[in-house]
């Protein structure tokens, strides 16, 4: 699950703040008393958000303002074991084609009002509706009985309904064996269906309008600036809510963020700059961990040249992947041998997708080899009509700047003059390049995907014709059905063995481009307690502590 502002620099941040001789806000003096009780944190994980809707969000940013403004049916804790949230027990039926949630005596939305089951009949509904065009929809719903309908307007006769005020049901055509790490995702979470149709797409940028469920609600949204989330009195955990107020420092730029971090104004940031990694590394401040996720360039399938799979495979093969990873990204990635990389659960306890791939596969790129997949590179371009790049198109690159994403842009540039092509690097705001990719306003683009849970469907269904994250629009028959298989079976080897076989087919049909398999780093205070990072790229923040 990213996006706005380039550079907005610490002078301006400042500037929200009062200046002497005038009178603080209420907000503002509430802020003050919190911080000096050590209750407010300051953090940045990215810039300003396409979105925080729920249903509409699909980037990493958005995601971990959302997991603290909402809760679903169930969550994650800090071991990733899916526990109780606003359901506080479930069950599913021996078939496995009934889930059952029962959620928790008097919950309340952040506004005072009852929440019940048919918030969430609402909001599931309102997720496969065509009219939200919700980018998860399909992914997250495909297998709920009479989605087919309401992905096609008819959203009643999706099979979810709500017996009663605290129960909430959900009707499967096939089992799923993952449906509870759906039903924790942050999409599905519940919105108030009064607030929405009141105030349409403009309900996610107003403290009046921004009601929630969760930990947090919101008591300030500057586009470019801030967003404040102040603590709910009533969500049903709130006695175990530590932070009064997190101040989200919406800031694209890593060195203005560094400054920033450097200067006491924020306690923790996501993007530090990377001429900065090497003289980190050692500090108890920087952190680097490892999530699931690939780093990947998308091809627009739908643009010639980029509908020949020679090109698509020739445009791969000319990357090398163990210099970008180790020399540009400094090795805090790793280089990408095949699609799913580590960390990603298979079928036996405690094994490896990534490992079984190596052993029953081998691995589909050689890094150690990069010499061999160029001239490879150049016989396919040749093959497809294009010796020596003679008669290429020059074609653009969109890109955000952030982190490593220009330099790997101007990598690629580089690498392809080699093949006689001229690659333009259009350089967008994150939120512009979002939004572009997802409506197929460009060419080739950098991209990437960290998992929402762990299953490796979760990232290879992301080239499936029709998933709303399929932003080249990639479309294979062969591909299609083993993804329906692996989703219908209820035998875990199964489920795990028709993945791989859907892999192999994004491999050699060069679906994609995978570049590097991601870590994370960020820096923290020392005495920022309790807080942590999960596997999915999130943050938690909402039981932490500044001792």
């Amino acid at each position: 699950m990213k996006k706005s502002v380039i550079a907005i620099s610490v002078i301006a941040m400042i500037a929200m703040l009062p200046s002497c001789g005038k009178k603080k806000s209420a907000l503002e003096e509430a802020i003050s008393k919190a911080e000096k009780n050590k209750t407010a944190l300051h953090v940045q994980v990215g810039p300003s958000p396409e979105t925080i809707d729920p249903a509409l969000n699909s980037a990493v940013d958005g995601a971990n303002m959302i997991l603290h403004s909402f809760e679903g049916l169930l969550k994650f804790d800090r071991d990733n074991n899916i526990v109780a949230g606003l359901a506080e027990s479930w069950e599913q039926s021996d078939d496995g084609l009934t889930w059952t949630f029962h959620l928790r005596p008097n919950l309340k939305w952040s506004d005072g009002s009852a929440l019940t089951a048919e918030d969430f009949v609402y909001s599931w509904k309102r997720v496969a509706d065509p009219a939200t065009a919700a980018p998860y929809g399909y992914d997250l719903l495909n297998m709920v009985v009479g989605f087919d309908k309401a992905e096609a307007g008819d959203v009643d006769a999706l099979g979810v309904e709500a017996p009663d005020a605290n129960t909430f049901v959900v009707h499967l055509t096939d089992p799923c064996i993952y449906f509870d790490k759906i039903a924790a995702f942050a999409v599905l979470v519940p919105v108030q269906k009064a607030t929405i149709e009141a105030n349409g797409e403009s309900w996610t940028i107003d403290p009046k309008t921004y009601v929630t469920d969760g930990p947090y609600f919101m008591a300030e949204f500057t586009d470019g600036l801030r967003i404040v989330f102040q603590k709910n009195p009533y969500y049903w955990d709130a006695d175990n809510i530590t932070f009064d107020f997190i101040i989200w420092h919406l800031i694209e730029d890593p060195n203005t963020s560094y400054t920033a971090y450097n200067q006491g104004t924020l306690q923790m940031i996501k993007d530090v700059p990377t001429e900065e990694i090497p003289s980190l590394r050692g500090s108890s401040q920087f952190y680097s961990a490892p999530i699931m996720g690939t780093y990947y360039v998308t091809f627009n399938v739908e643009r010639k040249p980029f509908n020949d799979p020679r090109v698509r495979e020739a445009l791969s093969l000319a990357i090398d992947r163990k210099y970008v990873a180790n020399v540009i990204m400094q090795g805090t990635y790793i280089p990408a041998k095949n699609f799913v990389g580590p960390g990603v659960s298979d079928a036996a306890p405690g094994s490896s997708f990534e490992e079984y791939t190596t052993a029953n596969y081998g691995d589909y790129f050689d890094v150690e080899n990069y010499a061999a997949d160029l001239e490879k590179a150049k016989k396919l371009l040749a093959e497809a009509g294009y010796p020596n790049g003679k008669g290429f198109p020059a074609f653009e690159y969109l890109t955000n700047d952030s982190l490593y994403h220009k330099p790997v842009a101007e990598y690629l540039q580089s690498a392809y003059a080699q093949l006689g092509i001229t690659m333009k690097i259009n350089i967008q705001e994150w939120k512009t390049v979002t939004a572009d990719r997802r409506s197929g306003n460009f060419d080739v683009a950098r991209n990437g995907w960290v998992y929402d849970w762990d299953d490796p469907s979760n990232m290879i269904n992301l080239l499936e014709t029709g998933n709303g994250n399929n932003d080249g629009k990639y479309s294979s028959k062969a591909f299609d059905g083993l993804v329906r298989k692996a989703r219908a079976t209820v035998n875990v080897a199964d489920h795990y063995k028709y993945l791989h076989e859907a892999e192999q087919v994004l491999l050699k049909d060069a679906a994609m481009a995978p570049v590097a398999y991601y870590n994370e780093v960020w820096m923290q205070v020392d005495n920022l307690k309790d807080t942590w990072h999960s596997p999915y790229g999130y943050w938690y923040f909402m039981y932490g502590k500044l001792e």
